[in-house]
């Protein structure tokens, strides 16, 4: 039988929430714990917890709960399976040298969790509840952030509507989760740079639509174009809006290079905004390089590579951090950058983060949030 205590969360933030804590009776052994950290992939494994709150129109946020890792009871008529009603996040928690554990901008990640609740009519969770349930799994599954060379716990926070109601209208009954999985490096091997596929049938967004918010469905509509891009031998694929300006990838954003030490990257308002992507375009800033954020059009970046003032590009996201594009292919033509200096510049910009994330570099800017304290 598994025994439920309360206890008072005791924070800086001071979110006076009172967590209800459920220990898994049948949490896995420390040796079956190590097995899986020694080669956890990605999204294969999870952790002994996960966190809930509720929202409902009448009750607001409540009943905040840590509670064993396992199904969710939902009915059949619940509005995120007929209507996608759901929103998420991704952010990741790294052990530093002294086993202490943190969290890299989780007040961004809160912050653009508002922003896709309102393009979708769900409610706001308040960044402190956010931050307050991120530290709430740590303090029952801390062990389970890993130690290994640029491995960490990936964190999913997510929302859905769930009150069993067919009408199409805001959900009055919503559910906030956190789960989190062991992530290992995500080049193992060193970072190579990566082929890009791209898509000039299908659209990840459209203006006016979904394309800011973190919603599965966004990343439902690049599964086919991404399956068309592994077809190609292609590890991404790269979308246009209707004016044929460069969008994002499937996962990732992209940032080109010109020969002056100039970053672009683009810039509407059906593009999410990156997190990664902003650290890695500050911490460019910061050594002098001039950015440009801006509708670029894919005219520019083909020309622009044609002629040697685009000498390289890359992208950036969560889960590679930073990567090389080696090459952009299409259907009549082909981009290739074989730029050195595009490439170092990636990769250098790639080990400053990495070196804040894992507290090996001072953390100017104040990103760092302690997640086990």
């Amino acid at each position: 039988m598994t025994t439920t205590m309360n206890l008072t969360l005791k924070t800086p933030s001071e979110a006076g929430l009172t967590w209800a804590v459920t220990r898994n009776e049948n949490a896995r052994t420390d040796a079956d714990r190590e097995a899986i950290l020694a080669d956890p992939g990605f999204g294969n494994h999870f952790t002994d917890h996960m966190v809930d709150i509720c929202w409902s129109e009448k009750g607001g946020w409540h009943r905040p709960r840590v509670s064993p890792y396992g199904p969710i009871p939902l009915d059949p008529a619940a509005a995120v399976l007929h209507y996608a009603q759901e929103i998420f996040e991704g952010l990741k928690a790294y052990r530093h040298a002294d086993g202490s554990i943190w969290s890299f901008r989780p007040y961004e990640n809160a912050a653009r969790m508002q922003r896709s609740a309102r393009r979708m009519a769900l409610p706001e969770l308040p960044v402190s509840y956010f931050i307050d349930s991120l530290k709430q799994l740590i303090a029952v599954d801390g062990s389970w952030v890993p130690s290994a060379a640029e491995t960490s716990l990936y964190l999913r926070p997510y929302m859905f509507a769930k009150e069993a109601f067919l009408g199409v209208r805001p959900a009055k009954k919503v559910a906030y989760y956190v789960i989190a999985s062991p992530a290992a490096a995500y080049f193992p091997g060193g970072v190579e740079p990566v082929n890009i596929w791209l898509s000039t049938t299908y659209a990840r967004a459209g203006k006016g639509g979904t394309g800011a918010a973190k919603t599965g469905g966004n990343y439902a509509s690049s599964l086919l174009p991404q399956a068309e891009a592994y077809e190609k031998g292609c590890q991404q694929v790269a979308f246009l809006d209707p004016a044929g300006n460069l969008e994002e990838l499937g996962g990732m954003n992209i940032v080109l290079v010109r020969r002056d030490g100039t970053l672009l990257t683009p810039e509407s308002d059906s593009i999410l905004e990156g997190i990664t992507r902003d650290s890695i375009l500050q911490l460019a800033a910061d050594r002098g390089h001039v950015v440009e954020r801006r509708p670029i059009a894919l005219s520019e970046w083909r020309d622009g590579a044609a002629s040697g003032e685009i000498v390289g590009a890359f992208a950036c996201g969560t889960a590679a951090v930073v990567v090389p594009i080696g090459r952009l292919l299409a259907e009549d033509f082909e981009i290739l950058h074989h730029g050195d200096e595009a490439s170092e510049l990636a990769l250098s910009l790639r080990e400053e983060l990495t070196g804040i994330q894992y507290g090996r570099v001072e953390d100017r800017h104040g990103w760092m949030a302690r997640l086990d304290a």
